[in-house]
């Protein structure tokens, strides 16, 4: 049973488009001009190693983070629900239905990547088929290595932990409750709230010529000699796969309500990068795999993400963002 939405409870108060637009940008803005706040506001020395940069990089996202869920909370005066669970549950941080927000979307998104899977098991067997055992014990070996290394691994805490979840919390879990809250319907809510993730990369862009990230790969393939219509294509393809990864950690929150759903599928993409769309050793199949994996991607997209997977009230509830509407 689907709840008109003018019988609804209303928990969360109405804020204007325009207030919600607003917000959403300074946030954008913010998280990044905080990154540099060290060195152009406090007059902090450089950092002289990788490790403090990014120590002090993962400082400045938590305060960021914090300021973006202080104002959020603060718009929307979430103090008024009564209760820290129903609090929290506005930013999707919630302890009911955990072993679906987790595995539905990591099983869903690994879909896509099937060509990736086939390109991997192939060598592996290749490689098995020419060295034997030793492969199987070098695979444990590295995987162990690879286990023991990562804690101590900068790279991998900012590609597979503070990244993810500072990320999703500002761009999806602030965001996305105001445009909500601010009248915008969720199928435009999916499609347009990338633009203050990319607003963002913009600006970090801009502040820091030589950072590693999105829009400067342009600048640092073609200053390596990379033809500079590869360069353009090169980047174009990863901020295109950003974009389309803004739109669907959008859908996977709004739909499932849980803030898990969208990091587990950022930190899973952010482990296998690009999908794998042909490789010439697997004689097509990788392809073959790649069309397969995302037709059942399309497939399964709506119904592995039904609401009533992931809550247990849809007839009377009191949901913030409207999943008892968007069957």
């Amino acid at each position: 049973m689907v709840m008109p939405p003018d019988s609804r409870p209303a928990l969360l108060p109405e804020i204007s488009g325009a207030t919600a637009v607003a917000a959403c940008a300074a946030m954008a803005v913010s998280y990044v001009a905080v990154l540099y706040a060290p060195t152009v506001i406090l007059r902090f020395p450089p950092p002289t190693s990788l490790r403090s940069f990014l120590h002090r990089r993962f400082a400045c996202a938590a305060v960021a983070s914090a300021a973006s869920t202080l104002a959020t909370a603060s718009l929307l005066r979430v103090w008024s629900l009564g209760n820290f669970a129903d609090m929290f549950a506005v930013f999707g941080v919630r302890n009911d239905h955990l072993i679906q927000a987790v595995t539905i979307p990591l099983l869903l998104t690994s879909l896509v990547y099937a060509g990736s899977f086939v390109a991997r098991l192939w060598y592996l067997l290749g490689s098995w088929g020419r060295d034997g055992d030793e492969v199987g014990i070098g695979c444990a070996q590295r995987l162990a290595h690879w286990i023991q290394a990562a804690a101590d691994d900068v790279m991998v805490w900012r590609n597979y932990v503070v990244a993810p979840f500072t990320e999703e919390l500002v761009f999806r879990a602030c965001m996305i409750p105001l445009l909500l809250c601010g009248g915008f319907k969720t199928s435009s809510i999916t499609f347009f709230s990338p633009v203050f993730f990319s607003l963002g990369k913009f600006l970090q862009h801009r502040a820091n010529f030589v950072s590693s990230t999105h829009l400067n790969h342009l600048f640092e393939l073609h200053q390596q000699g990379c033809n500079f219509m590869r360069s353009l294509l090169l980047v174009g393809v990863q901020l295109g796969y950003t974009v389309i990864f803004g739109w669907y950690a959008a859908f996977l929150f709004i739909r499932t309500g849980n803030l898990l759903s969208p990091i587990v599928a950022h930190v899973f993409c952010n482990m296998m990068g690009l999908p794998v769309f042909s490789s010439p050793r697997t004689k097509g199949m990788a392809s073959i795999a790649f069309v397969a994996g995302s037709l059942s991607f399309f497939w399964f997209l709506y119904p592995a993400t039904s609401p009533k997977l992931f809550n247990t009230r849809l007839d009377r509830c009191s949901c913030w963002h409207g999943y008892c509407n968007w069957q």
